[in-house]
């Protein structure tokens, strides 16, 4: 009879070394691989387009690019075999596109070298990847970030606070939202912060929602909470006003207050939070463009841009104006890389760069662009919804919601379906702390999909 034991033993402990095929790499590494070909055609039309030949330094742009997914497409073999295998092939598409039409600008520019917006993303890139894998290699549980709740809600506070800090501060800036680190490159703390925010969040409401749910008022159909419950609510609308009215940052404060509210809705399933939410939002812009000379001017920008008695068409009207006219001129099918002139509108490699894609690649470009947007944000919500623990449900699906918030915001922004705010477009647009906290989501989302399909399953029947 032992000896039947031990030979039992014997065959489960040697198939437990068995490794089983990957499915999941394997899917992964074939849309990377198609992603990064991509990726160095459109780097190629580009020099062809633009130049009328190819140089060969586009082989170590695009080559670059390649190796550094490819890496952590190796480790997440190694390191979480089981995580999404269509986050890290979009996001490379989508930073690929962007050095793509980055360097287009450059090439308009002439710029080379280190003064390339182009050399700085693909630099950032790097940055952006290392950091991901080292988040993929150090947090083998995201569950583990449950305990530091309110140390990351005092970190993203801090992080949104760095700009007024005297020697990090750069006084010239439009919006109070930057820092200068030694004096050699400015870096965006609030990018940091819209994580550390999204970890509280799903922290907080995991520790709260019971109370969240509790019965209130009923009114019109829909249970209103009570007072008690509103409280947190009218804390994250305030600290939203406030970096709208300190910070001059309408964006990250739309931002903020957008993803709470969507992981509020998420965690307690109330339709009153979501109505709650859009007053707030309304009667925070309608103060907000009353009292705030910089936010009313936006909104006379977006309603009369075209009436020159009210916004100047060669000055606060010219940069929106100009990418209106990109787009016009992209059409259905764009002009091609390197054929248009996106480099006309002023901040056309990052602010603008949708209109700069719309340009050149027309309208059936940037739809396809919108659509891995789509995949991109459909995939997180669907990691959230597949875990079986409240946190990482509310921390992939308030991640996944802020990239789409974002993209919203910029799209709309630039189409002129919204105001524009000064927010950057997830993983296009040349800005170094943009691309890294994206790059992090990635990992974070990653590591919560390899977590959630490694749970045991409760099979009924």
């Amino acid at each position: 009879m032992s000896t039947d034991v031990q030979a039992d033993t014997t065959v489960i402990k040697a198939l437990r070394r068995l490794r089983m095929p990957q499915t999941q790499r394997n899917r992964e590494f074939w849309l990377l691989l198609f992603a990064c070909a991509i990726s160095g055609a459109a780097l190629t039309l580009v020099q062809l387009g633009a130049l009328g030949t190819i140089d060969p330094m586009i082989l170590a742009i695009g080559g670059g690019l390649a190796a550094l997914a490819f890496a952590l497409h190796i480790v997440l073999r190694f390191v979480a075999a089981d995580a999404d295998p269509f986050v890290v092939p979009i996001a490379t598409l989508l930073t690929g596109l962007g050095v793509a039409m980055i360097y287009r600008i450059d090439i308009a520019f002439a710029n080379t070298g280190w003064n390339a917006y182009s050399t700085k993303q693909l630099a950032w890139t790097a940055i952006s990847l290392a950091g991901a894998i080292a988040v993929v290699i150090l947090l083998r549980n995201y569950r583990i970030l449950f305990r530091y709740t309110y140390i990351f809600g005092l970190a993203g506070i801090l992080l949104l606070l760095l700009p007024f800090v005297p020697g990090l501060r750069i006084p010239d800036a439009n919006a109070q939202v930057w820092v200068s680190l030694g004096g050699m490159f400015a870096f965006q703390p609030g990018e940091l912060a819209k994580i550390c925010l999204a970890i509280f969040f799903a922290g907080y409401l995991v520790r709260t929602r019971e109370s969240l749910t509790s019965v209130g008022k009923r009114v019109l159909g829909i249970t209103w909470p009570r007072m008690r419950e509103l409280g947190p609510v009218l804390v994250v609308w305030l600290v939203s006003l406030g970096i709208i009215v300190v910070q001059r940052d309408l964006g990250t404060g739309t931002l903020i207050f957008g993803m709470f509210v969507a992981m509020l809705y998420v965690a307690t399933g109330k339709t009153s939070w979501v109505l709650i939410g859009l007053g707030l939002v309304v009667a925070g812009v309608a103060v907000a463009s009353q009292i705030l000379s910089y936010v009313q001017g936006r909104f006379v920008n977006w309603l009369f841009l075209f009436d020159s008695s009210k916004v100047d068409p060669d000055g606060a009207g010219y940069q929106p104006m100009q990418g209106l006219f990109g787009l016009a001129r992209g059409g259905l099918i764009g002009t091609g890389w390197g054929q248009g002139r996106p480099e006309i509108t002023p901040l056309a490699h990052s602010d603008y760069i949708i209109t700069s894609l719309g340009e050149e690649l027309g309208l059936i470009g940037l739809f396809a662009i919108l659509c891995l947007y789509m995949v991109f944000v459909s995939r997180g919500v669907r990691i959230g919804l597949a875990g079986q623990d409240d946190f990482g449900k509310l921390l992939a699906t308030g991640l996944s919601f802020t990239i789409a918030l974002q993209v919203f915001i910029m799209v709309g922004g630039v189409t002129r379906v919204i105001p524009l705010t000064g927010l950057t477009t997830p993983f296009l647009a040349a800005g170094g702390s943009s691309l890294v906290a994206n790059w992090l989501i990635v990992a974070l989302l990653l590591r919560i999909s390899d977590g959630v399909r490694r749970q045991p399953r409760v099979v009924i029947g």
